[in-house]
């Protein structure tokens, strides 16, 4: 991946530095958000330092993925990577679509390198994006409050949407680790690896 990656003007001008991925690269859940927050540009790992990424932490601790406080800036993780649909963060505004669009290749050569059983898209823009490639259904008929903490069953992959961690209450938050140890880990969810059609 590249550190120095110059493909976006306006985001190379505002940016500290690039916020690649992060984890297990053998890992079978892969974590998508849209941009790394101010907190993530600082520490350079996706889902941490501030609150917002402490809520990931501890969902990830109370999965099994993490054997880190939740206030770690460099999480000891695994069976999970943690990525964005854009590496760069503008201090004054969200991704434009030519910036996710410039950056897919990356998360396409993580996806691959990965190849997980689920993907978690973490709000809104996340899982649309994702969406549009892996399911059959279009991308505006998705809502990440009303799929929070379900599973959407995807060309390859199944799908396990969460809503912003931000915006997230704390009873949110237990919906999405009992769908995860109930739903997901309670059956075979591996049975839909490695039938992409991408």
């Amino acid at each position: 991946m590249d550190t120095d990656c110059t493909n976006c003007d306006a985001l190379c001008e505002a940016r500290e530095q690039v916020v690649h991925g992060y984890g297990d690269v053998g890992a079978e859940f892969l974590f998508v958000g849209e941009a790394p927050s101010a907190a993530a540009e600082r520490t350079g790992v996706p889902f941490t330092g501030d609150d917002a990424g402490e809520r990931v932490q501890h969902i990830l601790a109370e999965l099994g993925f993490s054997r880190s406080d939740p206030d770690a800036e460099e999480p000891d993780v695994q069976n999970v990577f943690l990525t964005y649909l854009t590496r760069c963060r503008h201090p004054d505004r969200g991704p434009t679509d030519n910036e996710i669009a410039t950056c897919e290749p990356f998360l396409n050569a993580e996806i691959r390198m990965i190849n997980p059983h689920i993907i978690v898209p973490v709000g809104q823009a996340a899982l649309e994006a994702l969406a549009f490639d892996y399911t059959t259904r279009s991308a505006d008929s998705f809502d990440v409050e009303a799929e929070h903490a379900t599973t959407i069953r995807g060309r390859g992959f199944e799908l396990v949407p969460m809503m912003e961690p931000a915006e997230q209450t704390d009873a949110d938050t237990d919906a999405f680790v009992e769908h995860v140890t109930e739903s997901v880990f309670g059956r075979d969810y591996r049975q839909t690896k490695g039938r992409r059609s991408r």
